[in-house]
């Protein structure tokens, strides 16, 4: 039943990722908006949803292991392994106006993120504050795309109407998330019966798990040459991931930081943002070598940690 469950969750992540892509880049059309705002918010928070579920779940069960590192791995598969397929596998241009706005608002959050993980303790003050700043990166991201014509703000989308197009987007997100409980909670089992610690299940098996929807999502918008909604996807995930979830996390129950987290993921987590500047401000675009070069570095993340969770 283990493995019937994790096939049928990669099937609905498929299919919801597909359908996602679709509806936001028809609601972009419509509304007179940009794909990569679109990506931002309506694709950046529905493929994040998974992670909020599943670090409150273990927030509320006492697992700090898996909650901090399932934002942690999260991001950290976001740039390296996600953003490094998708490069791979179609190179997409970066739009230099976009990065200059997004890009240090993720080097803010990655900050922020450091600097609590350094402090000990995600407390409820803290959780203030990194949904305060989601909050107002969002009304800027908002006010900055208002300025921008009709026919700079979408490219040409075959007619769908808007409820569709809603309907096509809520969809999307709604398989995205059941496909990720189906294969987290299968993971999780197995994992659990290897007698893996928490800390490496929350930065592998759950951070991979939850990051499947951005995985699906991101690759199926640069195979379909919509780079505005693949990179913006990725930013916007990790923005929520630090900002929104770390945030409503601690607001509803503060958690300790594990030891391992501070020692080791968060810098990885950190070069992996640094690597994400440099690939984007290199030509503004990424590239099949720069992908390969995500890809490898991820490889070796995960291979550290599988061998230190056995010695």
């Amino acid at each position: 039943m283990l493995w019937i469950a994790l096939a049928a969750g990669l099937v609905l992540l498929v299919a919801g990722g597909e359908a996602l892509v679709r509806g936001a880049s028809a609601l972009a059309s419509r509304l007179g908006v940009s794909p990569l705002l679109v990506g931002l918010t309506v694709v950046g928070f529905g493929t994040s949803t998974p992670e909020l579920v599943t670090s409150l779940q273990a927030a509320l069960s006492g697992s700090p292991g898996i909650a901090f590192g399932n934002v942690i791995g999260s991001n950290t598969a976001n740039i390296l392994l996600i953003l490094g397929l998708a490069a791979l596998l179609s190179p997409f241009a970066v739009e230099r106006r976009a990065f200059l706005r997004d890009g240090p608002a993720l080097a803010l959050a990655t900050l922020a993120c450091l600097g609590v993980v350094l402090w000990g303790a995600l407390s409820r003050p803290a959780g203030a504050v990194l949904v305060v700043g989601l909050i107002l990166y969002l009304l800027y991201a908002y006010r900055s795309e208002r300025g921008l014509s009709a026919a700079e703000a979408a490219p040409e989308q075959p007619a769908m109407r808007l409820s569709i197009a809603a309907l096509w987007a809520v969809g999307g997100i709604a398989l995205t998330v059941l496909g990720a409980r189906l294969l987290v909670d299968a993971s999780i089992t197995l994992a659990a019966l290897w007698g893996v610690p928490d800390e490496v299940i929350g930065l592998t098996v759950v951070a991979i798990g939850t990051s499947l929807p951005e995985l699906v999502t991101t690759v199926v918008a640069a195979l379909r040459r919509q780079g505005e909604i693949a990179f913006g996807n990725v930013v916007g995930s990790n923005l929520y991931n630090i900002l929104g979830i770390l945030g409503i996390t601690a607001l509803v129950r503060p958690i300790p930081v594990p030891p391992q987290i501070a020692a080791l993921d968060i810098w990885v987590m950190l070069a992996a943002t640094v690597a994400l500047v440099a690939v984007c401000v290199s030509g503004w675009r990424a590239t099949r070598g720069e992908g390969a070069v995500l890809l490898a570095a991820y490889g070796l993340y995960i291979g550290w940690l599988a061998l230190g969770s056995l010695a």
